[in-house]
């Protein structure tokens, strides 16, 4: 899954460099989670929204490197280990772009980059519980950083099984991918938002390998009968009648 989920990200990137498909945000957490608790993520942001939203204090300069050393310290925490950090460069302004592997999700509220969030995940009857709740940004002023008005932030989420419920208000995308959009106004200001999934307790891969092997059973079996049929019918025809050739 964590291979996949570079690879999408690395598509997504050269898509949102290009103009392509894929919808540009100011800031972006993507995660892929796993029914043990264990997940992948990545945060895709401007320095900007950093600083603003987070309450960091990186270079905005329009011209200025992304520290990636510092970008790096500031999400390696007890909760998070940090993978890579990419810089990228978009509408003049820096971007940072980092991959952090969690064991638990429940506790990655406890680091700060994510502190604005609590986290809820847990298995409950028949379904698996994912909620994350957002709250207040840092709310600090970046300056004059180039926003439009029009920027975006985004909360995408991968599931590993079936989804049997979302309050994303649009529906599930190719993937088993939930999204949720905020206008980033909304976010600087705080504007509640919650993250609401409910999802089958057997994984999608499994029930996907589940049912590779038994078509493999299937497959063996039909080509067992096939042979046994042609050895039948060579052993029929090798021991009927012999017919003298006429002179």
């Amino acid at each position: 899954m964590r291979v996949f989920a570079a690879l999408a990200l690395i598509a997504a990137t050269t898509a949102c460099g290009q103009g392509g498909v894929f919808r540009q945000y100011e800031y972006e957490e993507e995660m892929y989670l796993s029914l043990d608790g264990s997940a992948t993520v990545y945060v895709n942001a401007s320095i900007a929204a950093l600083n603003a939203l987070r309450g960091t204090a990186f270079d905005v300069r329009p011209n200025a490197l992304v520290d990636r050393s510092a970008v790096r310290a500031y999400y390696d925490t007890p909760a998070t280990r940090v993978v890579w950090v990419r810089p990228s460069r978009r509408s003049n302004r820096p971007f940072a772009h980092v991959r952090l592997d969690v064991d638990d999700v429940r506790r990655l509220g406890e680091a700060p980059p994510f502190r604005w969030s609590t986290y809820r995940f847990g298995r409950e009857g028949n379904l698996y519980i994912y909620q994350q709740t957002i709250g207040a940004a840092a709310g600090i002023d970046p300056g004059r950083v180039g926003w439009s008005g029009r920027e975006v932030v985004a909360f995408r989420l991968h599931l590993p099984s079936k989804i049997a419920y979302h309050n994303t208000g649009t529906g599930v995308r190719r993937g088993n991918i939930l999204v949720w959009e905020q206008p980033l106004a909304d976010r600087l200001r705080g504007a509640p938002l919650t993250l609401d999934a409910r999802m089958e307790t057997q994984s999608i891969l499994y029930r996907t390998l589940w049912l590779f092997g038994a078509t493999a059973l299937v497959v063996a079996a039909t080509f067992a009968s096939v042979i046994w049929w042609v050895l039948r019918r060579g052993r029929r025809g090798a021991g009927g009648p012999q017919r003298e050739l006429a002179p």
